[in-house]
């Protein structure tokens, strides 16, 4: 970490490639993310952590990223939706319809495939419980749900 007058120059580990920026302190990673890095898949929504567009990965992990300082994950791994181009989840929700308006689409596709990966054949309960932290003003749960039952289907046949 290089330190400058209010700014401090980081590496970070995205999608498998190393980047660095200069940031102030007090940015969040979603702001980061978004802003310095151009990784706009996702989206501040509420920016205190209830709606879940801006979950990531971190170290295979979902996390909500308004509610980190990019300082705290100098270093360590983060996939944004952006890194999960061509997954079976991303697929299966093209396919059913896992969407409505598309704002909170990259958060639950980030949560749904730490779900899957996590519990490869995680029933109906569990998913509920998984995508808790993630809201759809648009109530399209029903094409999520669906989204999820495809991909598990497309990883079984891998």
């Amino acid at each position: 970490m290089i330190a400058y007058k209010d700014y401090i120059s980081l590496i970070f580990h995205i999608n498998g490639e190393e980047r660095r920026t200069i940031i102030r302190p007090s940015d969040t990673l979603l702001r980061v993310l978004r802003e310095n890095l151009g990784l706009t898949g996702g989206k501040p929504g509420c920016e205190n952590g209830d709606c879940g567009a801006c979950t990531v990965l971190l170290e295979g992990k979902p996390v909500k990223s308004c509610m980190i300082l990019a300082v705290e994950v100098a270093e360590k791994h983060i996939t944004t939706i952006e890194g999960l181009k061509g997954t079976e989840i991303q697929e299966a929700f093209l396919e059913e319809g896992g969407f409505q308006c598309g704002y909170c689409t990259s958060g639950f596709i980030i949560n749904s495939y730490a779900l899957l990966e996590k519990h490869p054949d995680a029933d109906d309960e569990i998913a509920k419980e998984w995508l808790k932290s993630n809201l759809c003003r648009c109530t399209g749960y029903e094409g999520i749900k669906n989204s999820i039952h495809s991909a598990k289907e497309k990883i079984k046949k891998r």
